[in-house]
């Protein structure tokens, strides 16, 4: 029977080549669309899932009670870690660590830029880096110690191997370092790289007060627990550390651990409660891939029950010689699974054709695995697609009566045309909202990218100050000669990266404030002609200027804080930032220093070159190669044996954007086959149905109906099924791009032109579709259908 089934399959397929090329494109095409979503999906699921101790490594967090909000903030304060390990006996190891920084290294005066942090000693304890060369309880023993990369250690000595440890590295051309170990470069879902590792004992040494303090914060704490360690019972016990700390003086930080491996996807906090992050987009796709493959299998299950009349003879048969109908819906089933393999092993070739177009898309490293696990889930995929796609028809199929077949009475059901019906109306339902989904999300990407963000990032580029920049002495001198680099517009020096949150202070005191409000001001450092060379208006006052000495002992401050601390007339007042007199002598308009997900926040700028970590350059449009050239001559001549490694504003504010970014590209290709899976069954549809009202077409034609009345009573009932389905998504589209855009604080607002646009483009994808066969079948010799009846 077996060999029967396959080969009555397999005639089925070759007598009806459409409906079967119909299918087959379209459950390949959804198939390839799922693998590929497959892999991006599991890829997110596995990013720092690599660390052995992952369910026992967590991050310390802090909610920070604001006047308008609870702030979630990732970094705690230099004691912490010391303190947890030593006060809490469930925590195993606890280490501190510093952001990365981008320094000079060299080794025979050959330099190169690397990435690098400090780290506690128990740092390669916690987490899991394969260690080539080194013992691992002695690699950060000593303050001079430097634990690199593989990747590091051949680009530095051309070699990676036991020889490298003891060796020296010079680092800025100031510091040398000792190599303490050898680790194997992380895996790129690592979303925490170095390229080496120093003592964080070293930090210590150069920042002792800050490092020893409970009341300032800027480190990242972590730590491993014990085994079988109850997480919600430590938060408890911790969440009043930082009070108990400063013997009740802070009471507005509250302490908690984050699982580290939630970090990436459940990173989002609103009012100090978990309120998603990337998962959200983990999600959203993991559930297009399930409508693709639906919407591919409802075609095969339109297409099989519309032509259920060409196998009618061959079910009465058999049903009349005593197969049961099990026996039928088995080989239905089977008739579909063969068709999911076969669609299968298509979409594996397409994937491994487009696999490497779509890394580009997402920025990934996505390979197709080759592995028993993967080949179980691609052979399971087959059998639900087969399964879903094959139901219906084999249990409609093996319903009939083969009496009412071999007397030639069998009719259609008013049942199985409105389930058909309801199936396009589906079809088109999730089309429709994807057509609607790509338009807000490629609107609000193109907000985000054109917004006036109150500073100008055009043509500017960063670069770090390094040598003799670094030098405070020296930082006006090199300024000054960097504007005069023809094509240089202006030039200055800033301690902000303008691309989010990087310091903060609640030492702003004014007259009447709360003495409970412990709300955080931005902290932005600046040397003179800052402002100018972002293009930060003024709106009240003046910016700082050299003919004013006593600038190091005013402040300006934005908008959003001179509202928050409520003062009129603010000029000329002065307030106390942490116990000195400060007097205020500007305000500047507000602008974004944080992403378009979150409100302008208060913020002041202050002049203090010390403290000024980059320097920022303005160059004039047009002639941004030739600058950039002189700038790297001036920059070598300035700084001898110092890269010259810029990058551009505009780069570091788009990457706030980059999961945004994504989802636009992703959802306007998969909405696109969604929608070109959902033409193909309609198309299949329409040439089933007219083929079936040919008669019906040529009587019309010779009682004197034209070819436009034939092609619109064609295709009515297709345009009612398309609106129906246009009313079922408007309101559904509505909820998802509304709920979506509220994660954004400054946003585009939902225009009906885009529901509108959305509806109109389902209607003509309809009539494109329907009218091109309708125009067909309407320009048809009536003689010849008639003959043919």
């Amino acid at each position: 029977m077996l060999r029967h089934n396959l080969l009555i399959t397999l005639r089925s397929f070759a007598r009806h080549k459409s409906s079967f090329l119909i299918n087959l494109t379209g459950l390949s095409t959804g198939l390839a669309c799922v693998l590929l979503i497959y892999l991006w999906v599991n890829d997110e699921l596995q990013v720092d899932q690599f660390h052995e101790n992952k369910a026992r490594i967590y991050k310390v967090l802090e909610n920070r009670i604001q006047a308008d909000r609870i702030w979630t903030s990732e970094t705690s304060s230099g004691p912490t870690a010391d303190a947890l390990a030593a006060d809490m006996p469930e925590v195993e190891y606890a280490v501190t660590t510093t952001r990365n920084d981008v320094h000079t290294l060299s080794v025979d005066e050959h330099p190169l830029k690397a990435t690098g942090r400090y780290a506690g000693k128990d740092y390669f304890n916690v987490f899991t880096f394969t260690l080539l060369h080194g013992r691992r309880n002695e690699l950060l023993k000593e303050k001079n110690n430097m634990v690199v990369s593989e990747s590091l250690a051949r680009k530095l000595f051309n070699r990676a191997d036991e020889t490298v440890l003891g060796k020296i590295v010079e680092m800025d051309h100031a510091r040398q370092y000792t190599v303490s170990g050898i680790f194997r470069d992380l895996p790129y879902q690592a979303t925490e790289k170095a390229d080496f590792i120093r003592s964080f004992e070293e930090f210590r040494a150069d920042h002792p007060d800050w490092v020893s303090t409970w009341f300032s914060t800027g480190a990242a704490t972590y730590v491993m627990l014990k085994e079988g360690t109850d997480v919600n019972a430590l938060n408890a016990k911790i969440a009043g550390f930082v009070k108990q700390k400063t013997n009740g003086e802070v009471t507005h930080r509250t302490m908690f651990l984050k699982l580290y491996t939630d970090k990436y996807l459940h990173g989002q906090f609103e009012n100090g409660v978990e309120s998603g992050g990337r998962i959200t987009y983990v999600k959203l796709f993991s559930v297009i891939a399930t409508f693709i493959l639906i919407i591919a299998c409802i075609n095969f299950m339109n297409l099989s029950t519309a032509r259920a009349s060409r196998r009618l003879k061959e079910i009465g048969i058999k049903k009349a010689i005593g197969a049961k109908r099990n026996t039928l819906v088995w080989q239905h089933l089977g008739e579909s699974m063969l068709l999911s393999l076969i669609s299968m092993v298509i979409a594996l070739g397409l994937v491994i054709v487009l696999l490497p177009y779509f890394n580009i898309l997402t920025e990934k490293q996505l390979t197709l695995p080759v592995t028993l696990a993967f080949a179980e889930r691609v052979f399971g995929v087959v059998i639900f697609t087969g399964l879903l796609a094959g139901s219906y028809p084999a249990l409609y199929l093996s319903g009939f009566n083969p009496a009412a077949i071999l007397k030639g009475k069998l009719t259609s059901a008013l049942g199985e045309l409105w389930v058909r019906q309801g199936l396009v109306v589906f079809q088109f339902t999730c089309s429709v909202v994807f057509i609607v989904a790509v338009i807000v999300v490629y609107r609000q990407t193109e907000y985000i990218q054109s917004r006036s963000l109150g500073y100008t990032k055009d043509n500017m580029i960063v670069f770090e100050r390094e040598g003799n920049a670094a030098e405070t002495t020296d930082l006006e001198s090199f300024l000054a000669a960097v504007r005069d680099v023809p094509g240089v517009h202006n030039a200055s020096s800033i301690a902000h990266s303008l691309t989010g949150h990087n310091s903060g202070t609640s030492g702003v005191v004014w007259e009447g404030k709360d003495p409970n409000d412990r709300t955080e001001f931005e902290n932005v450092a600046v040397s003179y002609d800052m402002l100018e060379t972002l293009g930060i208006q003024i709106v009240d006052g003046r910016s700082f200027a050299r003919e004013f000495p006593s600038d190091t002992a005013h402040i300006i401050f934005n908008e959003a804080a001179i509202a928050f601390m409520g003062l009129k007339d603010p000029i000329g007042k002065v307030i106390k930032l942490w116990g000195e007199d400060m007097e205020i002598v500007g305000v500047a308009k507000n602008f974004h220093f944080e992403s378009l997900h979150e409100n302008v926040r208060p913020l002041f700028f202050r002049i203090n070159p010390e403290n000024t970590g980059r320097i920022m350059v303005k160059i004039e449009p047009g002639q941004e190669q030739a600058t950039i050239r002189r700038l790297e001559k001036l920059y070598e001549t300035y700084n001898p044996g110092f890269i010259f490694d810029f990058r551009f504003l505009d780069d570091d504010y788009q990457s706030q954007y980059r999961a945004e970014q994504r989802v636009a590209v992703l959802s306007r290709y998969f909405a696109g086959l969604a929608i070109l899976i959902s033409c193909l069954g309609l198309f299949g549809l329409t040439a089933f149905t007219l083929e079936r009202r040919e008669k019906e077409i040529g009587i019309r034609k010779v009682l004197g109906s034209g070819e436009l009345r034939i092609v619109l009573l064609l295709s009515r009932d297709f345009t009612k099924m398309v609106l129906l389905s246009i009313a079922l998504a408007l309101p559904l589209s509505y909820f998802l791009t509304s709920s979506w855009l509220k994660t954004f604080a400054f946003r585009i607002d939902l225009s009906a032109a885009y529901f509108l646009l959305a509806g109109v483009i389902a209607l003509a994808i309809t009539w494109i579709t329907v009218g091109a066969q309708a125009l067909r079948a309407a320009r048809l010799n009536p003689a010849q259908a008639l003959k043919r009846e």
